[in-house]
C-alpha cells in the first residue's frame, strides 16, 4: 500500500466511514423468525424466512456483520425505537441507468454490469458454481427477474445434503435459500441471486448459480430485464489454482 494508492482510494469516497442511525419502528419491528432451520427440507414448514432478529436486520441494512455492527455498538439491544446506533455509510438506492449485459468471471469471482454503450455501471463479488456443480459457459439470457421469491426445490438438482426425493417449496424472506432476488437464466435451475450468507460470498461455493449478497441482488435486480444477456468467462479451475496459490503462500511464510 503506498500512498498513492491510498489517495486514490480515498478519493474514490465522500464523507464519513461510520454515520449515526436512529432506530425508526421498521427497524425493529417484525415478525422475526425465532431460528432457521439448518436443512433446507425443515425450511419448508416455516411460513416465512424473515431475520432473526432487529441485530441481523440493520447489520444487512447497512451491509455489515452482525459482529461489527455489536463491536460499534456494544451496550445497544437494538431494540428500542429512538436510540441511535453507529453504522457503515453505505450507498443505498437504485442505480439510474438499465443493464445491457452483464458479465460473470468464474475465476476471478466477479460479476459486472454495462449499459448499452459499454458504461461499466456495476462490479460485485460473488459466489459462482464449484467443482462439484459449476457455473454455466458461454452466453445466456435473463429469462425473469423476481423480488422477495419462494424458492422451489427439484430433486432432480441432487444438492448435497439434501435427502428429499420429492420437490418442495420455502416461503419467501431474506434467509429464504436464494435470498431476496432471484433472477432467472434460459437454463434450467440456473440463476443469479442473493444469500441469507453475505459473509460466505465469494469465499464458499454454490450449487451453479450465481450468488450475491441480497443488497447487491436487490440492486441488481432493479436494473435487468428479461433478455439481457449473461456472459460467463473463465472457469472453476482458475479459482482453484489461485486458492492453492494462496495457500502454498502461507505455508511458506510461516
Amino acid at each position: 500500500m503506498t500512498p498513492e494508492l491510498w489517495q486514490k482510494l480515498t478519493d474514490t469516497s465522500q464523507g464519513p466511514v461510520i454515520v449515526e442511525h436512529k432506530l425508526s419502528e421498521a427497524d425493529v419491528k417484525g415478525p422475526f423468525a425465532e431460528k432457521i432451520p439448518a436443512k433446507m427440507e425443515d425450511m419448508k414448514d416455516l411460513q416465512a424466512l424473515g431475520y432473526t432478529g432487529p441485530k441481523e436486520k440493520l447489520a444487512e441494512q447497512f451491509h455489515m456483520s452482525p459482529q461489527l455492527l455489536v463491536a460499534l455498538n456494544p451496550d445497544q439491544n437494538f431494540e428500542k425505537p429512538g436510540d441511535t446506533i453507529l453504522v457503515a455509510n453505505v450507498a443505498s438506492g437504485d442505480l439510474k441507468q438499465k443493464a445491457a449485459r452483464i458479465e460473470v468471471d468464474k475465476g476471478k469471482q466477479v460479476l459486472k454490469v454495462y449499459d448499452k454503450s459499454e458504461t461499466l455501471l456495476a462490479v460485485y463479488p460473488v459466489t459462482a458454481g464449484s467443482a462439484e456443480k459449476p457455473a454455466p459457459d458461454g452466453v445466456l439470457k435473463v429469462q425473469s427477474v423476481s423480488k422477495n421469491p419462494t424458492y422451489r426445490y427439484n430433486p432432480d438438482y441432487a444438492f448435497k445434503g439434501v435427502k428429499s426425493q420429492e420437490p418442495f417449496t420455502i416461503k419467501p424472506g431474506p434467509n429464504n435459500p436464494v435470498g431476496l432476488a432471484w433472477i432467472g437464466l434460459n437454463k434450467e435451475g440456473y440463476g443469479i441471486h442473493g444469500t441469507p450468507e453475505p459473509s460466505k460470498v465469494s469465499k464458499s461455493e454454490s450449487h451453479g448459480c450465481i450468488r450475491l449478497t441480497n443488497w447487491d441482488a436487490l440492486q441488481l435486480a432493479s436494473i435487468v430485464s428479461k433478455g439481457v444477456s449473461v456472459e460467463f468467462r473463465g472457469d472453476e479451475r482458475e479459482r482453484a489454482s489461485r486458492k492453492d496459490t494462496r495457500r502454498t503462500a502461507k505455508r511458506g511464510r510461516r
